[in-house]
C-alpha cells in the first residue's frame, strides 16, 4: 500500500510540478489562524489557496520579466521553509 501510494504521488508530482507546496501551506496556516473546525477550513483552504496560487503567478511572471520564472520555484521558495519549520514543531512536540 506505501509502495502504491509512493508511485501515485510521484505520478502526480512529475505532472503538476511542486505546486504541490500549496497543499503544505495554505491549510497549515488556516488552522493555525482560523482552528480545526472542517467546516471553516475547507472553504477558507480553497479560497486562500487560490489567492495563493495566483500571487505565485504574479510573481513567477513579474520578477525576472520579461522571462518567467517557473510557478513551481515560487511555491517551494515559500514551501520549503515552511515545511521545515513544521517538521521542527511536531518533532518538539513528540
Amino acid at each position: 500500500m506505501v509502495v502504491a501510494a509512493s508511485l501515485g504521488t510521484a505520478a502526480a508530482v512529475s505532472v503538476s510540478g511542486l505546486i504541490g507546496f500549496v497543499g503544505i501551506i495554505v491549510p497549515h496556516t488556516i488552522r493555525l489562524l482560523a482552528g480545526a473546525s472542517h467546516s471553516v477550513l475547507l472553504p477558507l483552504s480553497v479560497l486562500f489557496g487560490g489567492a495563493f496560487l495566483v500571487l505565485a503567478d504574479l510573481l513567477a511572471r513579474t520578477l525576472a520579466s520579461p522571462a518567467e520564472i517557473p510557478i513551481g520555484v515560487v511555491t517551494a521558495f515559500f514551501g520549503a521553509p515552511f515545511f521545515v519549520l513544521v517538521l521542527r514543531t511536531s518533532r518538539r512536540l513528540a
